[in-house]
């Protein structure tokens, strides 16, 4: 058996950990992306800059991907545009109405042993379950 196949994935959660870890030792705020992302539209105490960095990183992330392993990785969405459509803005909801979303309560906050960060990836987790069932049942991919 070779690791060659995990190395991306085992790179990529190192890299989240870390980069979630520093945020919160250097500028003591949660690696929530919603939050970033809504951040860029509203003043912060941390101010625009930190908000537009994280971003920019987050874009830039493909591109190191690609120069590292010399191509990008192959990704297939089998879902109509209005699906996709439908689909972000009710994830843009619940991220409002869970107080942040995966990365945020996911990462961070299942590191801390938060009450609410568990209780929302569990939420998280049944909902996706759910879904998945309600789609496949009704024929779609």
């Amino acid at each position: 058996m070779t690791l060659a196949p995990y190395l991306p994935s085992l790179f990529g959660g190192i890299a989240i950990g870390l980069a979630a870890s520093l945020m919160m030792v250097l500028n003591g705020r949660v690696a929530g992306v919603s939050g970033i992302l809504s951040g860029l539209w509203r003043r912060t105490e941390a101010g625009p800059a930190a908000n537009v960095a994280f971003v920019i990183g987050l874009v830039l992330g493909p591109s190191l991907y690609a120069l590292v392993y010399g191509r990008l990785p192959e990704i297939s969405v089998v879902a109509s545009t209005p699906m996709l459509v439908i689909a972000g803005l009710l994830v843009g909801y619940g991220t409002r109405l869970g107080s942040g979303c995966t990365s945020g309560h996911g990462v961070v906050g299942l590191a801390r042993l938060s009450p609410r960060s568990i209780v929302a990836v569990a939420v998280f987790l049944a909902t996706a379950i759910g879904t998945v069932a309600i789609m496949r049942f009704a024929g779609a991919s």
